[in-house]
C-alpha cells in the first residue's frame, strides 16, 4: 500500500518510542514515575465539573456544535483577554474555539502554506508546531535556540533564499521545554520582522498564567497592537487542568481567525456543549486555581531543582512553565534517547529526551513536574542511583 510523502517525517516519533519504553519497563516490573508528558496531575475546579454535569442533562446540548452556536464561549474569552491583558477583542471575528491549543498550531500551515512553503520554527520547540507543516506539504526552516542568547532565536540568522519563500513564523513564549520566557522587545523585533518580510506570526501561548515571579508574560499583541499579522493561541489545560476536555482557542487577526476556521469546517465540529459551559465557567468564574496550581508547581520546581543540586547535577531554576530543562551530564551529551531509554528500563522514571524536540535539543531532557514533591525526590534519588551504576 502506498502512503502520501507528507506522512514520511511523521513516521519517526521519538515519543511513540519512550512510550514503548515505558510499557516495557511496567512489564518488567518497575513502578513508574512518568515525568515524560507535561499533562498536569491537578483536577480541573469543582464548579467547573459541576457546569458540565448540569450541561448532560440538557438534550439541547446534545446536537452538533456549529460555529454561531459558540457565541457565549467567544464572549467569554474575549472579556477574560480584555481583562488580562488590556486588549480589546471582537468575539465575532477575532476568536476561534480550539479543540487545544494544538490543533491550531496543527492547522493553521493548511490554511497558509503551498507546497513547498517554508515556515519558520524554533529548535527546539513543540511537535505539533513541525507536523502541522508536513502535513502541509510545507518546508521547516529551524530557528536554533541557544542558552547563551536566552534560548531565543536570531532573526539575522535566516538566510535570505530562505526568507523568499517563508510564508510563517511560529513562537511561543514562556517556552516548551527550555522554560524561557521572552521580553516585550524581542516581540516588537519579531513583528517588525515578520511585517518586513509579509510573514504570518504565530504566538502558541499556552504557558501564559504559568510563571512564578508574578510578572505577566506579554501576549503578541502587545507588540502587534493592531492584530496586523499575528495569532495567539491560548488553552484551558494548563491554567485550569482540563487538559483531557481538550479546550482552547485562537485569538487574532480576523483574516487568519477565518482562514483556520474554514479549514476547521472541513475538518470537524466543535466540542461538546457542555465542555464549552465548563471553559466558560472557569474564565468568568474564581481564579484561585489558577494561583493555587502556579504555587504547586512552584513548590514542585523548588523541591526537585535542590534534589537535583544535592546528587550534584545542578539545573537551572525555570521562572515559568512545568518542566525542568536539565543539560545532560557529559557522557550523555549526544544521546539524549539512550539516557532517557536506560533510564526508564532500569529505574522507572520516564523523562521526554530533549533531541525529540529538535536537533538543537541534543544534550538535554526535559522533566515535567506532574507528581507530588515525595514523589518526585524519590524520581531524583532514582536517578541518582542510576548514575552512580553508570
Amino acid at each position: 500500500m502506498e502512503f502520501a510523502r507528507r506522512l514520511a517525517p511523521l513516521r519517526s516519533n521519538v515519543f511513540a518510542d519512550m512510550d514503548r519504553a515505558k510499557a516495557k519497563a511496567i512489564a518488567s516490573g518497575r513502578e513508574l514515575i512518568d515525568l515524560a508528558l507535561g499533562s498536569s496531575d491537578r483536577a480541573a475546579s469543582p464548579f467547573v465539573l459541576d457546569e458540565i454535569s448540569r450541561s448532560l442533562s440538557d438534550s439541547s446540548t446534545h446536537q452538533y456544535l456549529l460555529f454561531h452556536g459558540t457565541a457565549d464561549f467567544r464572549k467569554a474569552a474575549a472579556t477574560w483577554y480584555e481583562k488580562k491583558y488590556g486588549i480589546a477583542v471582537d468575539p465575532e471575528t477575532e476568536v476561534l474555539p480550539l479543540i487545544g491549543s494544538q490543533e491550531g498550531t496543527a492547522h493553521l500551515p493548511l490554511a497558509i502554506l503551498n507546497p513547498g512553503d517554508f515556515a519558520l520554527l524554533m529548535d527546539p520547540g513543540y511537535p505539533s508546531h513541525m507536523g502541522g507543516v508536513y502535513l502541509a506539504s510545507g518546508q521547516i526552516h529551524p530557528m536554533p535556540l541557544r542558552e547563551e542568547n536566552g534560548f531565543l532565536p536570531v532573526f539575522d540568522e535566516i538566510p535570505q533564499a530562505v526568507l523568499e519563500r517563508a510564508k510563517l513564523m511560529v513562537l511561543s513564549y514562556p517556552h516548551n521545554p527550555t522554560t524561557a520566557i521572552a521580553p516585550l522587545s524581542f516581540f516588537q523585533e519579531a513583528v517588525a520582522f515578520c511585517q518586513q518580510h509579509s510573514l504570518v506570526l504565530v504566538h502558541d501561548f499556552p504557558y501564559g498564567d504559568m510563571v512564578f515571579d508574578g510578572s505577566q508574560p506579554p501576549s503578541i499583541f502587545a507588540a502587534d497592537t493592531e492584530k496586523s499579522i499575528s495569532i495567539e493561541f491560548f488553552t484551558l489545560s494548563k491554567s485550569y487542568n482540563m487538559g483531557g476536555f481538550r479546550i482552547g482557542y485562537a485569538i487574532g487577526n480576523a483574516e487568519l481567525i477565518l482562514a483556520l476556521r474554514q479549514v476547521k469546517a472541513a475538518i470537524d465540529f466543535n466540542q461538546y456543549k457542555g465542555i464549552l459551559n465548563g471553559a466558560i465557567a472557569a474564565l468568568t468564574g474564581p481564579q484561585d486555581v489558577v494561583k493555587e496550581t502556579i504555587a504547586t508547581f512552584k513548590e514542585r520546581r523548588d523541591a526537585f531543582v535542590n534534589a537535583m543540586e544535592n546528587i550534584g547535577w545542578p539545573v537551572p531554576k525555570p521562572t515559568a512553565t512545568m518542566y525542568i530543562w536539565a543539560k545532560l551530564p557529559p557522557q550523555w551529551q549526544q544521546d539524549s534517547i539512550g539516557f532517557c531509554t536506560q533510564l526508564v528500563q532500569e529505574t522507572g522514571v520516564a523523562a521526554s529526551p530533549g533531541v525529540g524536540f529538535g536537533k538543537a535539543g541534543e544534550g538535554y531532557v526535559r522533566f515535567a513536574l506532574v507528581r507530588d514533591r515525595d514523589i518526585l525526590e524519590e524520581a531524583v534519588s532514582r536517578i541518582d542511583r542510576f548514575l552512580r551504576n553508570g
